[in-house]
């Protein structure tokens, strides 16, 4: 099949690799209709993770199912479904106390961007858009996309933080994450929603999806911006989206005594501020979302018109240009990009 791999920092190319193949009787094989690139993806692309030439990349893909293990009761080839990023059996201990992302059964999509893709539990992990056949309504397309990552992983980041009805929520990070994690915030009632981000397509989308303010400034300045609109106090919840050192330090410096940081970005060279941590008692919840957690609601609420998280996608790519796409995120010419195979 052609697939995206990966070379070198930079070196993105459609290379022809084996076709996924059943392995175990738990898997299924999914004919990938659309996949997308993660802001993770970058990571290996600037050169900050480790790379193994000639290794696919891409973990996120909604599709068709073409094959199923003898032990898939759930799913049947022709069924269109959305491929969590991370695999789950759904029914370990980890499982049932909602932490999916750590199941004792855990597998990842390893060929999103790409014809096919392997899910390796396919009972636990796949969830069926109903009513839809194998061809689902074109405009409903990249929201069904988002919830393979990125819708499940903002509102990972709200859930962590605590947002709450008619409390203060401030999201750091305007890439598609973050302002997945503004509409979560949104829709989940928070009164007032900072939303961090200097870009103007991008402010003008965090307020799209539900946010009241956008502050531009960072270091002292967006932290006393952040204080001034929140009459002093800081923030009730705090998501940080991005993953880096600065973007941590940010949210441990808005969030008000008592709140909770929700974490879902990568972290890269992060070094917590534990003093402050400890003096303002702030805590820190998250990491990789539960992406089967929250896939049947957040299906509900696209389904119902409710929320409109593909409205992220600014750009699409057939997989023949899926470097080009990779070149447009990078530069931040595109928030996201679909990836049509």
């Amino acid at each position: 099949m052609r697939a995206t791999t990966i070379h070198a920092p930079g070196d993105i190319r459609v290379s022809e690799v084996p076709d996924p193949v059943l392995e175990l009787p738990t898997d299924a094989i999914v004919r990938v209709t659309a996949g997308c690139i993660c802001g993770s993806d970058l990571w290996p692309y600037r050169g900050e993770n480790d790379i193994t030439p000639g290794q696919t990349i891409g973990h996120e893909c909604i599709g068709v199912v073409e094959e199923v293990g003898t032990d898939v009761r759930s799913f049947r080839p022709g069924d269109f479904v959305i491929v969590p990023f991370d695999h789950c059996d759904n029914t370990c201990p980890h499982c049932l106390a909602g932490a999916q992302s750590g199941c004792v059964n855990l597998g990842m999509t390893v060929s999103g961007q790409a014809e096919f893709a392997r899910v390796t539990q396919a009972d636990g992990s796949l969830v069926a858009v109903p009513d839809v056949g194998a061809t689902p309504d074109p405009a409903l397309v990249p929201s069904l996309l988002t919830l393979s990552d990125v819708m499940p992983t903002g509102w990972h980041a709200a859930v962590s933080a605590g947002v709450r009805p008619g409390g203060t929520a401030v999201v750091i990070g305007d890439g598609a994450v973050g302002l997945c994690g503004v509409l979560a915030a949104a829709t989940m009632g928070a009164e007032k929603v900072i939303a961090m981000s200097r870009h103007e397509p991008r402010q003008q989308l965090a307020r799209r999806f539900g946010a009241t303010h956008v502050v531009a400034e960072r270091g002292r300045e967006g932290g006393a911006a952040v204080k001034e609109i929140t009459d002093g106090i800081g923030a009730d919840a705090v998501l940080e989206c991005v993953g880096t050192d600065a973007a941590m330090k940010t949210a441990f410096a808005v969030a008000r005594p008592g709140s909770t940081v929700g974490f879902v970005g990568v972290p890269h060279g992060v070094e917590l501020p534990v003093r402050t941590m400890f003096s303002k008692n702030v805590g820190l919840a998250g990491g990789m979302a539960p992406v089967r957690r929250y896939l049947p609601e957040l299906l509900d609420l696209v389904r119902e018109g409710r929320i409109e998280p593909g409205l992220v996608f600014d750009a699409t790519v057939p997989l023949d240009e899926v470097a080009e796409g990779y070149r447009m995120m990078d530069e931040r010419r595109a928030i996201k990009v679909l990836v049509e195979p």
